[in-house]
């Protein structure tokens, strides 16, 4: 159960991770800022339980950029990024 778990957890921060870098290129951002930011994304991941914390840190972020993207578009975005993770 605990070795699942432990699977679990980096599978989520991978795909967090990934999700973050996806984000931070939509923000124009690339390199060390890129980086940077998607560490601030998997940061985000440990306020509550589930993605909804991370999703909401995006969108944020999103909309200060006065970028329109809807929580269901970000969900899917997260979602093949989680499907990515898998693969590798």
């Amino acid at each position: 159960f605990k070795l699942d778990e432990e699977a679990q957890f980096k599978l989520q921060a991978r795909a967090v991770r990934l999700f973050g870098l996806w984000a931070a290129k939509q923000l124009g951002m690339d390199g060390a800022d890129a980086e940077a930011y998607a560490g601030e994304v998997v940061d985000s991941d440990f306020d509550e339980p589930g993605i909804q914390d991370v999703i909401r840190k995006v969108a944020a972020d999103f909309s200060a950029k006065g970028m329109d993207v809807t929580t269901v578009h970000l969900e899917k975005q997260y979602q093949s990024h989680l499907d990515e993770a898998r693969k590798s």
